[in-house]
């Protein structure tokens, strides 16, 4: 019996298109332009300007480093991002993940989440019988 491969994004048919146009296509578009694709609130930002620490992260990652380790949680990933490697603190440990095209138009922050999965276990000495009982299905 053969193994099944499982990969964290679905396969997708053919290329991948933002608002219509291929990854390629919109690396060939200014930051200008490229933001009147975006949604309102990531337009606003681009449109207010960025701070010098987030234009310090984006031309490190334009002057060819592949990998980065940053603080910045509210940077847009930008088509020229796609292929890169980015740690970004979520306020304990650095959290890596390698920019995907289908990651366009989000935010660093969003691929490191800040508080962990939480799963409650059984109720402890203190409880009330109603709450010790666990049902079987």
């Amino acid at each position: 019996m053969a193994k099944k491969t499982s990969s964290k994004l679905p396969k997708r048919k053919g290329e991948y298109t933002y608002r219509g146009k291929t990854v390629e296509e919109l690396r060939s578009l200014s930051i200008e332009e490229f933001s009147e694709m975006l949604p309102a609130r990531e337009r606003r930002t681009i449109l207010r300007g960025l701070s010098e620490g987030k234009k310090d992260v984006m031309q490190q990652l334009r002057d060819g480093k592949d990998s980065l380790r940053t603080h910045h949680r509210d940077i847009i990933i930008f088509p020229d991002m796609v292929g890169k490697n980015i740690e970004v603190y979520n306020g304990k440990t650095f959290m890596a993940f390698e920019v995907q095209p289908e990651m366009i138009g989000h935010r660093f922050g969003e691929f490191a989440p800040t508080r962990p999965k939480v799963s409650h276990g059984s109720a402890g000495v203190g409880a009330t019988r109603s709450s010790k009982f666990v049902p079987l299905k």
